[in-house]
């Protein structure tokens, strides 16, 4: 029995908070009353097994991803797997580059297996799940910087799209970064698809060896990191408008790559102040008017 995990109806009434260790997840659902009350315990009831799922195969999960080889037994590590192998052959990436957005779908799933609901999201510290039934649509609120209220627009996302999942990933985060963007927000078919491309586009957005640009090896702020040795930003020094857009540069190629192959369908950039959008013919339009309504769900 999970003792840890805290579970609890927000103020508003609407929303569902749940925490355990370093999972921290809001929960919305909408349709018939009798529904959504199904729909959140059945999602309690799957989350408080996620860590200890988790922790069973930690090993593993922290190992570089390969293209073939073991297959993991738990169903949000085999997701987290999935996410991250299309890059395994060109980049150092392991599967937890994928964890948080791969909760956020297992607990989703848990949600609509068994109930009827217009419209859910689960929400993993900024990694979104979304369920769409036919003619309803979220839209979501985009930040500049994860470590602080900034945002710059929001992105509409309509039951025919493919996308169902969104991240956020950058050096401001709560997780470490390779490289120097302050947010890469991506939009995929799922949420551990962007998660894991999130991390591989924001990695991108570097300057190499740059001198303001502080940095320390991963295993000294985290012991267990699963970058080892690999030096993860810690600070970024104000940037000459010229070094900014080269950054940007090199994380849109990587990002423009991505979605020609079909692994993402859109991203926003940003570094110090500036923001390069792109987006897959046919997707909605990624960034909208820029408002200042606070109860968007926020990534």
């Amino acid at each position: 029995m999970n003792y840890r995990a805290q579970i609890r109806m927000l103020p508003d009434k609407r929303r569902l908070h749940m925490h355990d260790g370093p999972i921290d997840v809001i929960v919305e659902a909408f349709g018939e009353v009798s529904e959504i009350a199904l729909a959140y315990r059945a999602v309690a009831a799957r989350f408080v097994e996620v860590l200890d799922e988790l922790c069973g195969e930690l090993e593993f999960l922290r190992r570089p991803a390969c293209e073939d080889g073991h297959i993991p037994s738990g169903a949000i590590a085999r997701r987290m797997l999935a996410a991250v192998r299309p890059y395994a052959s060109q980049t150092f990436i392991t599967p937890m580059a994928a964890v948080a957005g791969a909760v956020a779908e297992e607990l989703l799933e848990a949600m609509i297996s068994t109930t009827s609901l217009s419209r859910a999201y689960v929400n993993d510290g900024g990694d979104i799940a979304f369920h769409l039934q036919p003619r309803k649509m979220f839209v979501v609120g985009m930040v500049e910087r994860p470590d602080r209220a900034s945002l710059f627009g929001t992105t509409t996302i309509k039951f025919g799209d493919p996308m169902r999942g969104i991240a956020t990933s950058g050096w401001r985060g709560r997780s470490f970064s390779l490289g120097i963007a302050d947010a890469v927000t991506v939009l995929a078919d799922t949420a551990a698809m962007a998660d894991a491309a999130a991390t591989v586009v924001a990695n991108a957005v570097d300057l190499p060896g740059h001198p303001r640009v502080g940095r320390i090896p991963a295993c000294e702020l985290a012991p267990d990191s699963d970058l080892g040795k690999r030096l993860v930003t810690q600070s970024v020094g104000v940037l000459a408008p010229n070094e900014v857009r080269n950054a940007l540069v090199a994380g849109v190629r990587v990002a423009e790559s991505l979605c020609s192959s079909g692994l993402i369908r859109a991203a926003a950039l940003s570094l110090q102040g500036e923001t390069r959008v792109i987006g897959a013919e046919g997707c909605s339009q990624l960034v909208d008017i820029p408002v200042l309504d606070r109860s968007l769900i926020h990534a």
